[in-house]
């Protein structure tokens, strides 16, 4: 498993906006558009691609390149929150198939950060898949790794070529719970954060993706 930190100046200018609380539900949204297609332009530089040749209008012959996965591609929408995340990467991926999950999780306060979090998933909707796939699963928040560890579960029975997570904030256990079960998954993020407070947000994360996005 690679974890690609996507910690570029453009890439964490847009983290800080989403991070501030000052920032408005419309500006949120669409600074979780412009992270979705910016991770989607890193993933596609890390796909499986053969060189090529092609004639150019002026009769010459050059080299070139073309990713062969770009046509092999399904993204993976967790609703809610990870709806504006998969708008801009379906501009990165204008082809990409579309599988859905609604999931919620039960939040409770502990005494302390919880390794666990109840989680109910809803519907789901998959379509056909085949070896040669790559799923990508857009969520924006890995905290706990629950509910992607639910729908890892789901997608490796599906058997695809390669599984990728596009996410904005992960943190640190999460990654480690991911890596544990699912060695083989790549994760693209923007920051790695280092805490899960009592009720199992990371701190000091963005609060909840999905209400500020959707109100």
């Amino acid at each position: 498993m690679a974890v690609f930190l996507l910690d570029k100046p453009l890439f964490l200018h847009i983290l800080t906006q989403l991070r501030d609380v000052k920032t408005d539900q419309i500006m949120f949204r669409k600074g979780m558009v412009r992270l979705g297609r910016l991770i989607g332009y890193e993933i596609a530089n890390h796909l499986d691609f053969d060189i090529v040749k092609v004639v150019t209008p002026l009769g010459v012959e050059a080299k070139g390149v073309v990713i062969r996965d770009l046509d092999n591609i399904m993204i993976v929408n967790v609703l809610r929150a990870a709806t504006p995340l998969v708008e801009g990467l379906l501009k990165a991926f204008p082809a990409a198939k579309q599988g859905v999950v609604a999931a919620s999780r039960k939040e409770v306060e502990s005494s302390s950060p919880p390794t666990e979090m109840e989680v109910q998933i809803t519907y789901m909707k998959f379509p056909r898949i085949s070896r040669d796939d790559i799923a990508i699963i857009a969520d924006p928040m890995i905290a706990t790794a629950s509910t992607m560890m639910k729908i890892l579960d789901m997608i490796s029975q599906l058997r695809p070529k390669r599984m990728i997570i596009a996410s904005v904030i992960a943190s640190e256990y999460g990654i480690t719970k991911i890596r544990n079960k699912y060695p083989d998954v790549d994760i693209f993020t923007v920051s790695i954060d280092p805490e899960i407070n009592n009720r199992g947000y990371i701190v000091p994360g963005l609060g909840d993706a999905g209400d500020r996005s959707f109100g």
